[in-house]
């Protein structure tokens, strides 16, 4: 028995596949199951196309691609399909990691069982074959501007075909006619599948840094009263409200809790709700527009079964997608501003009483000194993804396509800003459980006893003057179970 067996299957029909299903298949390789609707979806499209371009030009199937749209395919050119996918199988730069391919193929399958591309449904079959076998292509990161991700999915095509080696694993060969070939690419699977993973990380760590910023409050002494309910429900945005209660039974206080060591704290204590509230609303929104997307019949052209035509369209634009990824990803950067202030408050004595930079040796000794450094690293690395990219835009194919959203580049960013948030969270992490450490600890019965804990036994309790790489990386590993706790 694999240890995939003992995981629960996913289920593909083409209709309620969630993100979290994903973000499974994508790191834990469950089994995956073509649900016989969708594959009967798949079949009736793919019936409906092959009639349909025997009638009149179909885009893709009986013609050229892209600018080449007015060159009429012979009926009998049995290798269009194949030129199409080697052609545009040109992507460049680094290997995407197996995970990000596993989730597009995941999300291309559960597309393709939608029924809107017409694709033969043993394509499918042998693509949830490759799922369940850990069969992954060669799929190179550049190529894409948000129009679809042709270079990508060509990859994948030519080896489900047996044109291209499978690098991992290995899985059975099935035959692409040319009506699969633009059927099959037509599709921003890569884009959707790394944006749900990034959604997921950077949702992780947004609950996480809730916990973190609590300890930290903890051990700054800071005034509840910021977090009552008389003053969050004065300005009700929803993610505010959610933070300020999770702050609250975090730190145990009651809505009406006041006490605090100043009449202000600084904003990077009072002003949690907002600025991580903002985050999280941004961060939910995307997930809301990736629901859609994954479920979604957004080839071109759409093999329409309902009306029994084919429809040639621009759903494979995905303005919706890379502007929600740069919201979130604005969104997310003022949170790890906040961390690195109150890193700069924990190694302070006039917010602490505690020696300064939590040192814990002979007079002159650095304690956290070089955290700071590290995550103001983080903070420029964060600050650099910031940048829209949807302000980008190309005009290719000899003017026929004329706006992209670039929504690939979003999905990159976002795929940036987790590791980078991690690094920041981690050093916050590591002052705020040594602070609270070198003050004595939580009093009995506290609300955060459970992660100072679990913090205290993952990271070392030696205040000398040493390297914090590993206290580092125990940290950012810490960051996924703190982000659960409730």
């Amino acid at each position: 028995m694999g240890t995939n067996d003992l995981l629960e299957p996913v289920v593909v029909d083409g209709r309620h596949l969630r993100r979290s299903e994903v973000v499974a298949v994508a790191r834990n390789r469950p089994p995956v199951h073509l649900h016989p609707g969708g594959r009967a979806r798949a079949r009736d499209a793919a019936e409906l196309g092959a009639r349909l371009a025997v009638a009149r030009p179909i885009y893709g199937r009986s013609t050229g691609v892209g600018a080449n749209r007015v060159e009429v395919v012979a009926p009998d050119d049995t290798e269009h399909g194949l030129r199409i996918l080697r052609s545009h199988a040109s992507g460049a730069g680094e290997r995407e990691p197996v995970e990000r391919v596993r989730a597009m193929m995941l999300v291309r399958l559960n597309q393709l069982a939608a029924g809107g591309a017409g694709v033969d449904p043993q394509v499918l079959d042998a693509l949830a074959d490759a799922l369940d076998a850990g069969a992954v292509p060669t799929v190179h990161q550049l190529g894409a501007i948000g129009t679809g991700d042709l270079t990508a999915l060509a990859e994948l095509a030519l080896a489900l075909c047996g044109d291209r080696p499978w690098p991992v694993g290995s899985a059975p060969v099935v035959p692409l006619t040319s009506a699969d070939a633009l059927a099959f690419i037509s599709s921003n699977a890569a884009t959707i599948g790394e944006s749900v993973l990034a959604q997921a990380d950077l949702d992780a760590l947004l609950r996480a840094s809730e916990v973190v910023a609590a300890l930290s409050f903890v051990a700054l002494g800071g005034a509840a009263e910021a977090y009552g309910s008389p003053v969050q429900n004065a300005r009700a945005h929803p993610g505010q409200l959610l933070v300020a209660t999770r702050m609250r039974r975090l730190l145990g206080f009651s809505p009406t809790s006041r006490a605090g060591r100043r009449l202000q704290d600084p904003f990077s204590l009072r002003a949690v709700p907002q600025v991580h509230g903002t985050a999280v609303d941004a961060v939910e929104r995307l997930g809301v527009v990736l629901d859609v997307e994954l479920n979604a019949r957004a080839e071109n052209p759409l093999i329409d079964a309902a009306t029994g035509d084919a429809w040639h369209n621009a759903n494979f634009h995905t303005g919706y997608l890379a502007h929600a990824l740069d919201s979130a990803r604005a969104a997310v950067y003022p949170v790890a501003e906040l961390s690195a202030a109150r890193l700069g408050d924990l190694v302070d004595p006039e917010f602490t009483g505690l020696a300064a930079f939590l040192a814990d040796g002979p007079p002159g000794s650095s304690g956290v000194m070089a955290l700071e450094y590290v995550a103001q690293d983080g903070v420029a690395s964060l600050r650099h993804t910031t940048l829209p990219a949807t302000l980008g835009s190309a005009v290719i194919s000899r003017g026929l396509e004329d706006h992209a959203s670039y929504s690939p580049h979003a999905a990159r960013l976002a795929t940036v800003c987790v590791p980078a948030l991690r690094t920041v969270l981690a050093t916050e992490l590591v002052a705020a459980i040594r602070a609270i450490g070198m003050a004595g600890g939580l009093p009995s019965g506290h609300a955060l006893t459970t992660a100072y804990e679990q913090a205290r036994t993952a990271l070392s309790d030696d205040t000398r003057d040493r390297p914090l790489t590993a206290d580092l990386a125990a940290a950012g590993v810490l960051l996924d179970g703190l982000g659960t706790l409730r």
